[in-house]
């Protein structure tokens, strides 16, 4: 009796927790309410910039996870606490949740549009740490974020055919090429890229330009080639090159960002469209060799595989420097971007020989010359105030499989031989390699270059773009 009396006290002291939760709900809505947000006004006008600036982040490759930290950051820092992103590769939908006592708010941005601009991304790389930091109003942020992306490319346009132009040179000395095949190969992507610019004017759906790019680059080659003006066995670098070139504009890396952080929708569409484009130019290559073939004009075979020594390791290494730096131009890059990614080319090109002359093999070399770019990028990068994105894809580019992608083409077109596949394999298995070491690489850095903040452990895996320090709330 004496126990019962004692429990039937306490249960009148302290009811159990569903009575309590009952007893709180009743008292109404402002009982479980958050600190007060701005007006209605205001929070449209902070989603509409946050979802902005995401747009422009997706646009230049920047990764879904990257995207959708800077949304969040930038709600945050003008008092919006709960809002929830979700990134699909074309659009991106922010919802603001304002208690159980009033609908949410939400904003669409379809992402319609993709360019390199690394400049672009710089500067709205600057505009989020000045939100983050508190030193700009959400209304002078608008402006000046449509000051950003209203504005033109740094460069004309014929600078970046010509940046191009010296890629392709560049690549062609990393893998064997002589100063004329350089030239050649300079001037057939020169024209390549102009026709390109031509046919995106007219609004040619990018599968039919990179077609067309391959068909051009393997046809000049092969005339060069029936002309005399090129020895036998030269198309074979020239092409390569050209293909090389083409394969750079791809968003290799932020589709394995995207799969290896979570955002599987994005990355299986990212995915779909590299895989398309990359059809679109196995596509022209193979239809340039089989034209050829039918006029009476082989192919003189392919060029031997190129023989790595100590002795051509400096010239390799200034080479794919060489041709990360005049990718990061024709990218629009700022001129310290455009340095530091020279300088993370030639390491990685430099790297990648020096493992391959120890015995290890292509797809391994590639992964640790990778992530060596994305580990190095990653610590200087946010240093210098320059987005880890275009140190780390400038800096792989020299390293795309172009030479192995069109052995394999003619392997498989020209001769006819099942050899093909297991060279295309190796390309296909290369290029993940390069993105996933780059990824990688960025990775391991984040602990290195800063403790790892609550956004950081809200958004486990690596970051190439946004902000990375936890952001001081700010009410307007």
């Amino acid at each position: 009796m004496w126990f019962a009396q004692r429990t039937r006290s306490a249960r009148a002291h302290n009811p159990p927790r569903f009575v309590r939760d009952r007893r709180i709900d009743s008292i109404g809505p402002h009982a479980v309410q958050g600190p007060a947000l701005p007006d209605e006004s205001t929070v449209h006008f902070v989603l509409d910039l946050a979802v902005r600036i995401g747009e422009v982040q997706m646009s230049v490759g920047a990764g879904a996870s990257d995207a959708t930290a800077t949304i969040i950051a930038v709600a945050n820092s003008y008092g919006l606490p709960h809002c929830e992103v979700d990134v699909i590769f074309t659009s991106i939908t922010v919802t603001c949740h304002r208690g159980v006592d009033r609908p949410p708010v939400t904003s669409l941005r379809v992402v319609r549009s993709r360019s390199l601009d690394y400049t672009r991304l710089a500067l709205v790389e600057r505009l989020v740490a000045r939100i983050t930091r508190g030193r700009i109003s959400v209304r002078e942020a608008h402006i000046e974020l449509s000051k950003i992306t209203t504005a033109p490319h740094p460069y004309p346009r014929w600078l970046a055919t010509l940046a191009y132009a010296g890629m392709a040179a560049a690549i062609c000395l990393l893998i064997g090429g002589d100063a004329a095949v350089a030239v050649s190969a300079g001037l057939i992507t020169a024209i390549v890229d102009r026709i390109g610019r031509l046919l995106n004017r007219r609004a040619l759906p990018f599968f039919f330009q990179q077609l067309v790019g391959g068909a051009l680059a393997t046809g000049a080659a092969l005339g060069l080639v029936a002309s005399g003006m090129l020895g036998a066995q030269k198309p074979t670098l020239v092409v390569a090159a050209a293909i090389t070139v083409l394969l750079s504009g791809l968003s290799v890396v932020s589709t394995v960002q995207d799969a290896i952080t979570g955002y599987n929708v994005t990355a299986a569409g990212r995915t779909i469209e590299v895989s398309l484009m990359t059809a679109g130019l196995i596509a022209g290559v193979v239809l340039a060799l089989n034209v050829a073939v039918r006029f009476g004009l082989p192919p003189q075979g392919l060029a031997d595989q190129l023989t790595f020594s100590a002795l051509r390791l400096p010239l390799q290494t200034v080479a794919g420097g060489a041709a990360a730096g005049c990718f990061a131009l024709a990218s629009y890059a700022t001129p310290r971007a455009m340095l530091v990614a020279a300088v993370a080319g030639a390491t990685g090109a430099g790297g990648y020989s020096a493992l391959l002359l120890g015995g290890i093999g292509p797809i391994a070399s590639s992964a640790v010359a990778a992530t060596v770019i994305g580990f190095s990028g990653g610590l200087i990068s946010r240093r210098l105030k320059i987005p880890p994105l275009v140190v780390a894809v400038s800096g792989m580019v020299p390293l795309l499989p172009g030479l192995a992608t069109y052995r394999a083409l003619y392997e498989l077109a020209v001769e006819r031989s099942i050899a093909g596949l297991p060279t295309l394999m190796l390309a296909v298995s290369s290029a993940l390699a390069l993105a996933a070491g780059v990824v990688l690489g960025e990775y391991l850095a984040q602990p290195a270059r800063v403790g790892l903040g609550r956004l950081e452990r809200r958004f486990a895996g690596p970051r190439m773009a946004g902000p990375l320090r936890p952001t001081r709330r700010r009410l307007e």
